[in-house]
């Protein structure tokens, strides 16, 4: 990426992380009824250092659709609660079975099973609060709250997630097909999403919202190959989770069924296709352009 690019995005990036992490600590604040060790550990997973790339995508596509970042702020935060409750539950010894998640012990690890399911289950639920009661108006908190549902549920991430367990208990087929399908739902889904609900609470037409979600179906799927080349050579240092645990396990990756040389090719036409999919919204799509090249070359 050159210079001046990594730099706008680094920029545009640390800017969102400080509002969105002030706006999710605000969150954390759940008053008398909520016993003190759920909220430790719903805070320890939900506040843990991360790339914050799913409500980055909310608040950029909000004002690429020509609206104010605050306005998108709940969308952003519900859709990051979901997916820290997505990684509570995945890192369980029943799912992924991880001990990492961004460089410390995994939540089930520090505050117990129960409590991390259970923290799980309140992240979930208060992104929904969070829009039904924070976006306005009512008709848009709604739209968001059908689209985040049906992104998270039993035919996008859930779903996702059910085929990449049967798959690693050899109960399907492994190939290129169920690879893909399963990461548009596990990984795609929630990005697509992200991009979507910015786009709602801008008012973008049924044109810009194809073309958002367009951007996210390529991104989404070139984050999962990126992520599995990582896990495949990675630092682990660098990425803050155990590397290799995937392919040892047996799981579906594109390098395990493409090759790493082309892996790579597929990762760099994908990052290609979704910035044609916002070329029509001009120089104000500088942002997730620039963020869609960060998605190729990142190290962790």
């Amino acid at each position: 990426m050159a210079d001046a690019q990594s730099i706008y995005l680094a920029q545009i990036n640390e800017s969102y992380r400080e509002r969105i992490e002030h706006q999710l600590l605000a969150y954390c604040q759940f008053g008398d009824g909520c016993p003190d060790i759920l909220a430790e550990a719903i805070c320890y997973s939900l506040l843990a250092p991360g790339k914050r790339l799913r409500p980055i995508l909310v608040l950029m596509a909000a004002e690429m659709c020509g609206t104010e970042w605050q306005r998108a702020m709940p969308a952003a935060c519900a859709v990051e609660m979901v997916h820290a409750y997505s990684l509570i539950h995945d890192d369980l010894p029943a799912m992924d079975d991880d001990d990492l998640r961004r460089g410390r012990p995994t939540c089930h690890l520090v505050y117990g099973e129960a409590n991390a399911i259970l923290a799980g289950d309140a992240l979930l639920t208060r992104a929904f609060e969070v829009l039904a009661a924070d976006l306005r108006p009512a008709a848009v908190a709604a739209a968001c709250c059908v689209e985040l549902a049906r992104a998270a549920g039993a035919v996008g991430m859930v779903g996702g997630q059910a085929d990449d367990l049967r798959a690693e208990q050899g109960e399907l087929i492994h190939d290129v097909k169920l690879l893909e399908s399963v990461h548009l739902r596990k990984t795609g889904a929630m990005l697509r999403v992200a991009l979507r609900m910015g786009g709602i609470v801008a008012g973008a037409d049924a044109t810009q919202l194809e073309n958002l979600d367009e951007y996210g179906k390529s991104l989404g799927l070139a984050f999962q190959i990126v992520d599995d080349l990582l896990d495949h050579g990675g630092d682990e240092q660098q990425l803050g989770k155990r590397a290799g645990k995937d392919s040892g396990r047996g799981k579906m990756t594109f390098p395990g069924l493409l090759g790493v040389e082309a892996s790579r090719i597929r990762a760099r036409t994908l990052i290609q296709q979704a910035r044609d999919a916002i070329r029509s919204f001009g120089d104000s799509a500088g942002g997730l352009e620039a963020l869609a090249q960060f998605v190729l070359e990142r190290k962790k």
